[in-house]
């Protein structure tokens, strides 16, 4: 029976690791080949989102009998503040890749949130010990290296978009943190994204163009790998720890990065390599630190 539990657990992280990379590469993909535009994509991939969601959502309610259903699960419905987060995660997500590498991108991005969520609970007051520290420091300068000027370094407006990004999901995690379910909260987040798709798509009606390719690039990203991703995540999440969840995300760059190399064409710089050691180095000192030091209290 553990055995089992085990594959399952291992069999889902995997699934949704390669669908959270699968994001990076589709973007990139898209916006590469100019397949279609970035405001487009963004909107394509919440509207399947939102319909994979639902539909996934439906048929769960059909399976469970009425007279099972949690009354706080029946009660979800995200929030405004959730859904903002979210819309702002996504379009600046696609706009950044317009400049980005995958691989780069990808570092940037779950960097950036793990970071978030680290300075997030030091405002809140957590401490943290000489190690978590040094991890902090480390990961710092990784970022601080992936920008210094030179002929490798990201565009700029990139790494700042991405940042945004990174830190608009890791507010959005932190939030979600507290749901009794999170699945339903994040499609009513989804949903709750329309009004401001509605508006992202009146400001970009002049620039808007797209082709057939682009249109199933962006609804790959918005109904598998973010509707059906997210969903096998959760599932993931039933068999994992906090500890194990944050350090097995730090494994989506490397994923993302090699997802560039085969179906992008892209090539991985030495610039990146030492820079996502660093990055990824000192978030999982960080991590590991922060698991250690709670089991010895």
């Amino acid at each position: 029976m553990i055995h089992n539990s085990f594959q399952k657990t291992a069999s889902l992280t995997i699934l949704a690791l390669v669908a959270f990379a699968a994001n990076s590469v589709l973007c990139r993909l898209a916006l590469d080949n100019e397949a279609i535009d970035a405001a487009s994509f963004t909107a394509i991939r919440l509207l399947s989102g939102i319909i994979v969601l639902f539909i996934i959502i439906g048929g769960a309610q059909r399976i469970k009998q009425p007279e099972t259903l949690n009354k706080k699960e029946s009660s979800a419905k995200g929030s405004w503040f959730g859904s903002v987060l979210l819309f702002v995660y996504a379009v600046t997500f696609s706009y950044a890749y317009i400049s980005l590498d995958t691989g780069t991108g990808a570092l940037i991005l779950f960097g950036a949130v793990q970071i978030t969520m680290i300075m997030l609970s030091l405002i809140s007051g957590t401490r943290l010990h000489s190690s978590e520290w040094v991890g902090v420091i480390i990961a710092f300068i990784g970022f601080v290296y992936l920008i210094l000027p030179k002929i490798t370094t990201p565009s700029v407006t990139g790494f700042v978009l991405m940042t945004i990004s990174g830190v608009a999901w890791g507010i959005y995690t932190l939030q979600g943190r507290n749901s009794k379910s999170p699945l339903t909260d994040t499609a009513y987040n989804f949903l709750r994204t329309t009004p401001l798709i509605a508006l992202l798509t009146i400001a970009s009606l002049n620039t808007m163009s797209y082709t057939t390719e682009g249109i199933v690039l962006a609804i790959l990203s918005g109904g598998i790998a973010s509707g059906i991703g997210y969903t096998i995540w959760y599932l993931a999440l039933e068999g994992l720890s906090s500890s194990q969840a944050a350090v097995i995300q730090l494994s989506v760059p490397a994923i993302a990065a090699l997802g560039g190399v085969i179906f992008v064409s892209e090539a991985i710089t030495l610039r990146f390599a030492i820079s996502s050691t660093m990055i990824l180095g000192g978030i999982l000192l960080v991590v590991l630190g922060k698991y250690h030091f709670a089991k010895k209290n």
